[in-house]
């Protein structure tokens, strides 16, 4: 039995360990897990967490919890003031000025100040850092022409005025813009953790944020833990002092670490299962505003011809796909911009006011095909459909090439990627049709129709036509005029066949119930910030 002494020895270390860790901080590398940790499985290791780089919802969940910005999206998705205290806008619309809550500090102590957001969102636009995200601040006056190389940082419509006040000038009005604040790419980021690590956002030890968690360790393709931030602004409404996310591209593995105890929540569990975790209460549908769809590489045979691309979609049975396959609550995709969205009025969703912009019909799909020089005397090149790991993708890539080779007798293959490097090809334009999906980054139709006037689009299509639409949309002001070339812009995509979309996303998921308060926003992320166990 122990003694007094020995008690009273250990009763001071623990106290002096705790003191320790107060002052200096935590110890990287894994905590205990407790019953108050809470675990979450996420579906792929991040890429980077770098907020102008990151591309990937699960990159934007991660970020979610170790970041925030000048305004955070709440429980219905509307932005809410989080490191601005408060802001004013100018009479015309395009003139911000945030202030600045007092005394924020980055997740290692340094003092935060709105020279940090200026810096972060021109670093989005420089040119020579190739942010994927620079698009989402063209929005600022002379952003885009920063990016393009046509003018210069300091013409960029964001100033720091002073440690508490940033100025932000936008090209024009938009009215989502306090939405859009919400995003990943408005991120501030710690300049000394850039220019010191070229890889910062890519390992814990080197990591610095500033929201209501902390990544504490990283063990790449395993697992991420994350601790209170004790630097945090909020901190006070922070319950939960510990999370681990195991890392799994696995549907199966991950719903295994759920209902076998070792985590609380992971999401898209196979669909062979939802409907007995539907029955037994642990299936839940979240919001996620995206689509899934196939994009065709239109500088690759035989993809080169619109007619073609147009064939190829025509003969997909999108509801046998969402039925049959994906399930969740999903619901089929004839157009590219999902419901959910509002026309200008407010009152009409823009996806109605729209139209069905493609059809499904076989046996014209084969008379296109045969006009366009492929018959049996001219078949069709091997045709490669790539995609990355995952019981999900592989199923639906599966019965695609079922309706290929039934439809058109093709000589269709599957390719597999780890995630990385699916990414990387077909950003290279390494294939000739693959998987994609788009989840917004704010709630406008825009989001969605501004994916293919990108110079380096997943589909390798360039047209000054549809950039000069999409232009003009950035700088016509809200209103029906605005949503009327809203709506040319996602036919001419349709009328050149760039894309096979398949179905409108949800986001299901599975928990076990044990966790409490947290959210889910429109853009498909859950938010952690005040849940508990």
């Amino acid at each position: 039995m122990m003694d007094k002494r020995n008690l009273l020895k250990l009763m001071v270390l623990a106290l002096g360990v705790s003191v320790l860790l107060f002052v200096f901080g935590y110890p990287r590398g894994a905590q205990p897990i407790d019953e108050h940790t809470i675990r979450y499985v996420i579906e792929q290791e991040p890429s980077t967490l770098d907020p102008a780089k990151s591309t990937t919802s699960p990159e934007a969940t991660v970020q979610l919890q170790l970041f925030d910005g000048l305004v955070r999206l709440n429980d219905e998705s509307e932005p809410e003031a989080a490191l601005a205290k408060k802001w004013e806008i100018s009479d015309d619309g395009r003139e911000y000025t945030f202030h600045l809550r007092p005394n924020l500090k980055w997740s290692n102590g340094e003092p935060l100040t709105a020279h940090d957001f200026e810096y972060a969102w021109k670093r989005v636009l420089d040119p020579e850092v190739h942010a994927d995200n620079a698009y989402m601040l063209y929005v600022l006056k002379n952003g885009e022409a920063f990016n393009s190389g046509d003018a210069k940082a300091e013409d960029v419509g964001v100033k720091a005025i002073d440690d508490d006040t940033l100025v932000v000038t936008l090209e024009n009005p938009t009215a989502y813009f306090l939405k859009l604040l919400a995003s990943h790419g408005f991120y501030p980021v710690n300049k000394k953790a850039v220019d010191a690590h070229e890889n910062w956002a890519a390992n814990a030890d080197t990591f610095v944020s500033n929201g209501p968690y902390l990544l504490l360790s990283w063990k790449h393709n395993g697992e991420m833990d994350f601790i209170k931030n004790p630097n945090y602004w909020d901190a006070e409404s922070v319950k939960t002092e510990k999370m681990n996310w195991p890392i799994s591209e696995s549907q199966s593995t991950r719903l295994t670490l759920v209902e076998g105890g070792e985590a609380d929540m992971t999401v898209e569990p196979p669909v062979a299962d939802q409907k007995r975790l539907e029955e037994a209460g642990l299936l839940h549908i979240g919001p996620m505003l995206g689509n899934y769809y196939y994009v065709f590489n239109v500088k690759a045979e035989p993809f080169t011809n619109p007619d073609v691309r147009k064939a190829f979609s025509m003969v997909i049975n999108r509801a046998n796909i969402v039925n049959n396959i994906v399930r969740g609550g999903k619901e089929p995709a004839y157009a590219f911009v999902p419901y959910g969205m509002l026309e200008s009025n407010g009152r009409e969703d823009f996806r109605e006011a729209g139209s069905y912009l493609v059809y499904e019909d076989v046996e014209q799909a084969k008379e296109i095909l045969k006009k366009a020089g492929y018959d049996k005397n001219h078949p069709l090149p091997q045709i490669t459909i790539l995609y990355n790991t995952s019981e999900l993708h592989k199923s639906i890539a599966e019965a695609i090439q079922d309706a290929w080779v039934n439809a058109f007798d093709a000589d269709v293959r599957l390719q597999n990627q780890e995630t990385k490097v699916f990414l990387a090809d077909r950003e290279a334009g390494k294939y000739q049709v693959a998987r994609a999906s788009w989840v917004a980054d704010y709630s406008d139709p825009q989001n969605f129709l501004e994916v293919f006037s990108a110079e380096d689009n997943d589909g390798q299509y360039h047209s000054e036509e549809y950039n000069e639409l999409i232009a003009r949309i950035r700088t016509t002001p809200n209103g029906a005029a605005r949503d009327a070339l809203m709506h040319e812009a996602e036919k001419m995509i349709f009328d050149e066949s760039l894309v096979m979309p398949l179905y409108f996303t949800t986001q299901p998921y599975v928990t076990n119930g044990t966790i409490q308060n947290y959210f889910w926003t429109t853009l498909g992320l859950v938010d952690f910030k005040k849940a508990y166990k």
